[in-house]
């Protein structure tokens, strides 16, 4: 038998920068993302909102890939976020391929959509979303300038927080959005800690699959939702270093206690996941080192002595790919045109909400048979990262995990645009609300899952 391999954590070696902004909504803004609401503005802050970029580059003069964790609900409108983008992208000199910028989706902060500008409070949201492009943009100019030599370090954890949400409504056929406790869900918790070769900690981040919805109709206040006590958990327990939350394939996932107005119980969950965070971060050997296999050592029984010693962390090239991916719309999704008649014609608020943004997601997908939905695939050292505008279920996370067992796999909804749900196909014929709320096709879920395969197997020879 071979000597086993050194168990190695560190993941990548390179130049990496840091920095963050605040960005945290007017009080005021036009905050209504509940269908169930009986109030449109937000009245206060519970805690405050931010964007903080992560870039890698292998010298200080290459081209970076930069990835941004945003304290944000969703684009209701893939053109705004397109202005939003490529607004980055210009004032940075940056192309596509190189820039994720994945939303929170807290529900607890206003849609990032200026079609509400009519709405009350609703001249707050242009002045908003410039505020929060230009302090995007300073962000990751700042973490350009700083960045520095620096070590990723990469960990997994567990924490049962994220439940799953698909519930066989016990009064009927029809499925609810709520905690369903007969079926398991994927409690992996991905963590990240960036440190120069000699110790000094830069930044950590938190990648776990669970929708923010813990706040809900009867809230006003602007949150962050969960992440914001996560975030102080980690930063209370690593100082000086912002904590990154990225938000995984959670379609089917939330925690069980939600849609309520009290702050205190998304608080009570930020700490829990914090706390399984620093659990798996508090688990790394310092930079550089690894555990490594000393050979036995006879006792009472033969015994396999493993201790820290020094180890090279990964310099392999930075490789990222940019494609699409078409999938196939419903047949039967209305057009534009029908969905806005059905939407003059409603009278009920809930009825209204859905119609809405099934119009608004109608309006960014045209009227054609397929989509060609972008997806960002990247490798950096021994981690794979993976985003699209997409809700797909955690079973994408879950199946790419177990393909690339000797890689850290980062996947993340709801990047540079926010298009669906992607529902496995066996659901499809259910009466499940990522269902029917989802305007592509059954066997969605597949193509998308099969063509990430296809360029991480690619990434991977390498």
């Amino acid at each position: 038998m071979k000597t086993p391999a050194p168990l190695q954590q560190d993941y990548f070696s390179g130049v990496i920068g840091v920095a963050r902004r605040d960005v945290t909504p007017p009080v005021g803004i036009f905050s209504r993302t509940w269908g169930a609401a009986t109030t449109d503005r937000a009245t206060g802050v519970h805690k405050p909102f931010y964007v903080t970029a992560l870039t890698f580059q292998e010298q200080p003069d290459d081209p970076p890939l930069v990835l941004v964790a945003l304290d944000g609900s969703w684009w209701q409108l893939q053109a705004d976020e397109d202005q939003f983008r490529s607004g980055v992208l210009s004032d940075l000199g940056l192309t596509p391929p190189q820039l994720m910028i994945n939303l929170s989706h807290t529900h607890a902060g206003p849609p990032l959509v200026l079609e509400n500008e009519s709405k009350p409070g609703g001249q707050h949201i242009r002045p908003y979303l410039d505020h929060l492009r230009r302090q995007t943009t300073e962000a990751i100019g700042e973490a350009l300038a700083g960045a520095e030599r620096a070590v990723l370090t990469v960990a997994s954890g567990w924490c049962d927080l994220a439940v799953n949400r698909d519930l066989e409504d016990p009064a009927g056929e029809r499925y609810l959005t709520g905690y369903n406790p007969t079926k398991e869900a994927d409690p992996t918790v991905l963590v990240g800690r960036v440190t120069t070769p000699e110790g000094k900690l830069l930044a950590t981040f938190v990648n776990y699959a669970c929708h923010p919805t813990t706040l809900a109709w009867d809230n006003a206040l602007l949150s962050p939702d969960y992440i914001g006590a996560m975030r102080e958990t980690v930063e209370a327990n690593h100082p000086g270093a912002p904590c990154l939350f990225f938000l995984g394939a959670c379609g089917e996932l939330a925690p069980a206690h939600q849609y309520v107005g009290d702050v205190a119980v998304a608080d009570h969950h930020g700490q829990k996941l914090g706390h399984s965070a620093c659990a798996a971060l508090s688990g790394m050997l310092p930079p550089q080192q690894a555990l490594t296999y000393q050979g036995p050592v006879e006792s009472g029984a033969p015994l396999a002595l493993w201790l820290p010693a020094e180890a090279s962390a990964p310099t392999a090239p930075l490789q990222h790919h940019h494609t699409t991916v078409a999938l196939p719309i419903k047949g039967d999704l209305p057009s534009v045109s029908e969905l806005e008649q059905q939407l003059a014609a409603s009278q009920d608020p809930v009825l209204s909400e859905r119609l809405l943004r099934k119009l608004r997601k109608r309006r960014s997908l045209g009227d054609g048979k397929n989509y060609p939905v972008p997806v960002w695939i990247w490798r950096i050292g021994r981690l794979l990262v993976v985003g699209s505008p997409t809700e797909s279920y955690s079973e994408l996370q879950v199946k790419l995990r177990a393909r690339y067992p000797d890689f850290a796999v980062l996947v993340m909804n709801v990047v540079n645009g926010a298009l669906g749900y992607l529902p496995p196909r066996e659901l499809y014929p259910l009466d499940l609300y990522p269902v029917w709320e989802t305007p592509f096709a059954e066997g969605g879920f597949e193509l998308l899952t099969d063509a990430v395969t296809a360029m991480l197997d690619e990434l991977c020879k390498a």
